[in-house]
């Protein structure tokens, strides 16, 4: 009778779409940010040559489809219940025909789609615009000092440049470029409308007003740089010049709403307000950096910033957002320029305010590599696996066993004569060289389990040292960072939150959902878009982050003495190991110059 007089609240909801370099997400919440289900498909990933990396928006989509579906069959929610839809994705370029709207594919020589996969987009990671990043970053041009003094090759104009380099004029000719997110929402809308998020951060926009910025594009960068045919008819083919023939949007603000043929695909009504999407780590720090501490922990800690929630105390908070690399993003009131970090980047979250993105271009891939290709591999994994363990958890209870068995006060104590410099795709923040390598001091014979796991630990301590060297260069140029809100699936691995806590000297909070805070954060974008009035006008994304986060945990810095100063002093090696690769680099190559041809033959392949 209760149950009849108190029905359950009705509540509304919002989906949240993530896509990753390896998975599409889908996640379903409510409006007090309590995810009712969560959904992972695996998407395709070709690699027709070394350095090479390509998916399919067709692929891409139907695997959210399948996600959409199973989120909202698992819930059991009303779909009419469901008021928006918010986009996240990797910067990665998607091409498709301006006549058709057809994915175009990115494979030379032919550049068809013969294969019947559609293969229209090149994944951030693809390394193929050697030369183009090289030819951009010669010219100067004043919009670099918006990506840290260069443009990365992970970055979308190279491989538009590439693609102009490469493919047949009267086929580049019919081409328009997206990044995934924009293209994702294009796809749910029908629209042409991009988000500040996409353009800003990885396409060369500088937005209106800044540094005398016009149309947003920059008509004589592109020229000199070979794009001139993109400037043609006001920049149409990259997304036009806002408020004349395009439209542009921070995160969430509404883009339009589900197509007919979209809701039919993802099984969802026709309507749904779609809210602007933004880049993968970006939609990290929607998820995490509004989050309070739990409050079961936050009675002795009342000083560091992380127990009131306003939007200021967002200008400490670094949101570190882990995967297969780990981008480092923090926001400020003023722009902020840090050499080797990239931006600062106005209106790409939050209008009028400026953005920052350092980075580690592996830490999730490291931690798998190093691991992999040690000789005590294989037999590792079959002892983690005799104790139900993945192999991370069984190298941190081993080294836990190690410490007990060798009387060692800490952790860190065991690896305190081995340095590994973990730079092996080379180096995205501070540093900004794609040549770093990697490099150990202190290797030996030892092919044991037990040598794996000082390796092991080695990464965690190379993860957290960078981090404090990203850190530290934000600040000294005039960031506030005080704090590191996490995400991903690094999140569980308790050994490395404490080192980066105490490496860092700052606490670090794990959020309430760890393997989804990104898609969270994407669902976020939604609640934005559904709260869009009659004049689509929609509530303040701030507002929204304070109402929907969850209480995280703290992990705060040890406060051990003798730890303290061994990891200051590795801190000292890491930063000469640093220096002298870099040293070492420069004198092998000035002794070259006497070599002409063995020196061009070197390059040539070290680019390669």
């Amino acid at each position: 009778m209760d149950a009849i007089l108190n029905p359950p609240p009705a509540y509304n909801h919002f989906i949240g779409i993530d896509v990753g370099t390896g998975s599409a997400r889908a996640c379903i919440i409510d409006e007090t940010g309590d995810i009712k289900a969560l959904a992972s498909e695996p998407i395709q990933l070709w690699q027709p040559e070394t350095g090479y990396y390509e998916q399919s928006t067709t692929d891409i989509w139907n695997c959210i489809c399948v996600c959409v579906q199973r989120v909202v069959q698992e819930s059991n929610v009303d779909v009419n219940s469901i008021k928006g839809i918010g986009f996240d994705a990797t910067c990665s370029l998607a091409v498709f025909s301006h006549d058709t709207d057809e994915p175009v594919g990115v494979t030379g020589p032919k550049f068809d789609n013969a294969d019947g996969n559609d293969r229209n987009v090149v994944l951030w990671l693809d390394h193929r615009p050697v030369e183009e990043t090289k030819k951009i970053n010669a010219t100067n041009h004043n919009l670099l000092k918006y990506v840290g003094g260069r443009m990365s090759i992970e970055m979308e104009i190279p491989k538009v440049l590439w693609l102009k380099n490469n493919m047949p004029s009267e086929l580049f000719d019919r081409c328009k470029f997206y990044d995934l997110t924009d293209a994702l929402t294009h796809m749910a809308t029908g629209t042409e409308t991009r988000s500040f998020c996409s353009v800003v951060c990885k396409q060369g926009f500088v937005p209106v007003g800044v540094d005398g910025s016009v149309k947003g594009w920059q008509e004589d960068f592109l020229t000199t740089i070979g794009l001139g045919d993109l400037v043609k008819d006001n920049f149409k083919r990259l997304g036009g010049v806002n408020g004349v023939n395009g439209d542009y949007l921070s995160a969430g603000e509404l883009v339009g709403h589900l197509s007919k043929k979209a809701a039919r695909q993802l099984g969802l009504p026709e309507g749904i307000a779609i809210g602007s999407g933004v880049i993968d780590a970006y939609a990290g720090w929607i998820g995490t950096v509004g989050a309070k501490i739990d409050p079961e922990q936050e009675s002795d800690h009342l000083d560091d910033g992380m127990s009131h929630n306003d939007l200021e105390q967002a200008y400490t908070r670094l949101a570190a957002v882990a995967g297969t690399s780990t981008c480092h993003i923090a926001m400020s009131k003023e722009p902020v320029f840090v050499p080797g970090v990239w931006g600062p980047y106005r209106d790409v979250l939050l209008p009028g305010r400026w953005l920052a993105e350092g980075g580690q271009s592996a830490t999730g891939e490291l931690l798998r590599h190093v691991v992999e290709i040690h000789p005590a591999y294989t037999e590792t994994l079959a002892l983690a696996e005799a104790e139900k363990r993945n192999i991370y958890e069984f190298l941190n209870c081993h080294l836990a066993r190690l410490q007990g068995r060798q009387g060692a006060p800490t952790i860190s104590y065991l690896g305190r004569h081995f340095f590994l410099y973990g730079d092996l795709w080379g180096n995205r923040s501070p540093v900004s060289d794609a040549n770093m390598k990697g490099a150990v001091i202190g290797l030996s014979s030892d092919r044991s389990t037990d040598n794996l796991a000082l390796w092991y630990y080695g990464v965690m301590e190379f993860i957290a040292m960078q981090t404090r060297q990203i850190i530290q260069e934000m600040n000294k140029a005039g960031h506030s960072i005080t704090s590191i809100f996490m995400s991903g699936s690094q999140c569980q691995n308790p050994v490395l939150m404490g080192l980066l806590a105490t490496v860092c000297e700052m606490p670090v909070l794990i959020p309430r959902y760890i393997n989804a805070a990104v898609v969270h954060g994407a669902a976020m974008l939604g609640a934005k878009a559904g709260s869009a009035d009659a004049e689509g006008k929609t509530e303040d994304l701030w507002s929204i982050m304070d109402r929907m986060s969850k209480p995280g945990r703290v992990v705060r810095p040890r406060t051990e003495r003798g730890e303290r100063k061994l990891l200051e002093a590795k801190y000292t090696v890491f930063l000469e190991q640093m220096r002298t690769q870099q040293e070492y680099r420069k004198l092998v190559d000035e002794a070259l110059e006497s070599w002409p041809e063995a020196a061009a033959a070197a390059a040539k392949k070290t680019d390669a």
